[in-house]
């Protein structure tokens, strides 16, 4: 079983931090559409003929789309691979976007989970962000989404954003639990060279949050939403129990996916693709049917430290015996140094054949993991 990523490059407006693909000029928005739906039918066989368990529409922004370019979309997916019958589709949002005529829409395509990008009820906050909507907008556009029938709701939170204290964090979750998503992704600010925040870090019109205080907020982010009876499963993500997303978890899993897109990323087991982050050269090449992508193939190192980055990110950890069993690979011998300090330190547990971070080592997760990778 595979998954499907459709990658829409196109937003209202830019926010401050990202440093996805995108374009605010959507006058070939129509025209990507029909790319996107003809690239998959040159990507067809990439998946091998496996079945779909997952379908999520990231960005950029899906749900500017119109209905009929969403449609076209559908179309050519469920023309050229097969989809299981209880497969997640996701659709990812902007709370502007979701009038009673949109909503309507994603469900008769089947969309069964909504990723709403809120990030915060305060105002102040969603005015230095840059986004495209306000506090009584996310509030009215997740009551309508659940009013429609949805059960599977998932929204953002970011926190560590300068000037921003705990309690004014405490506030956003009081606000988030009370509308009970059914998962919430949080992200800590960081700052993308490319970005608006990242200028403006560089004439210094920008400083981040102290560190203090981002783990801070980290860990009250992790007290707040584990008492109200959500699971951590992987450091930026918590779901109720049976809400864990299953896209997402395929790619921490190392499942095979396909990307579509300008800039979309696909892994067939043994290679990345990544497709030109250009919505102009995209254009181009899928008229004359060719895959604008370029391909990396990956040696044996590489799956070993993606494995590593990956999996001590989630609840289940690294498995030892996986290592061991598929790449010949005795993790505990060869980095025997690193884990013992970083047992010592508290920040990570060996049980059986599984390594696991503790509380601590999630703050430091990214280099863990750098630490213990795998040097050809």
């Amino acid at each position: 079983m595979a998954g499907l990523y459709i990658h829409v490059p196109f937003c209202k407006q830019p926010c401050y931090y990202c440093d996805f693909h995108f374009s605010t000029n959507r006058s070939l928005q129509a025209e990507i559409c029909q790319a996107i739906s003809d690239e998959m039918i040159l990507q067809k066989d990439y998946l091998t003929g496996e079945p779909l368990e997952t379908i999520y529409f990231g960005g950029g922004t899906p749900s500017i789309l119109k209905e009929k370019e969403l449609e076209l979309v559908f179309d050519s997916i469920k023309n050229n691979f097969s989809i299981l019958e209880d497969a997640e589709i996701t659709v990812e949002a902007n709370p502007d976007d979701l009038s009673l005529e949109k909503i309507k829409a994603l469900t008769r395509l089947s969309v069964n989970r909504l990723s709403i990008g809120v990030q915060s009820f305060d105002n102040t906050i969603l005015k230095f962000l840059n986004r495209s909507h306000n506090a009584t907008q996310a509030e009215e556009a997740i009551k309508k989404v659940r009013d429609a029938g949805f059960h599977n709701i998932n929204v953002d939170l970011m926190y560590a954003i300068p000037g921003r204290d705990s309690e004014s964090l405490s506030r956003d979750l009081e606000k988030f639990l009370a509308l009970q998503p059914e998962h919430i992704s949080a992200y800590s600010l960081t700052v993308e060279e490319k970005t608006v925040f990242g200028k403006w870090s560089s004439t210094n019109k920008f400083k981040a949050a102290p560190e203090e205080e981002n783990a801070f907020q980290f860990e009250l982010i992790m007290d707040t939403l584990s008492r109200a009876g959500y699971d951590q499963y992987e450091i930026s993500n918590y779901a109720r129990p049976s809400f864990i997303s299953q896209h997402n978890s395929n790619y921490w899993r190392q499942k095979k996916y396909l990307g579509v897109g300008p800039s979309a990323h696909s892994f067939d087991g043994q290679s990345r693709q990544a497709n030109v982050s250009n919505n102009h050269t995209y254009l181009n090449s899928i008229r004359k049917q060719t895959v604008p992508a370029t391909k990396e193939w990956l040696t044996r190192e590489d799956h070993i430290n993606e494995y590593l980055m990956t999996s001590l990110r989630t609840v289940w950890g690294c498995d030892l015996q996986y290592l061991l069993t598929q790449y010949q690979y005795n993790l505990l011998e060869q980095q025997a140094t690193s884990i013992n300090n970083c047992v010592d330190k508290h920040f990570m547990l060996v049980e059986g054949n599984k390594i696991i971070l503790t509380r601590s080592g999630k703050m430091q997760a990214d280099k863990i993991s750098s630490d213990l990778f795998l040097i050809a």
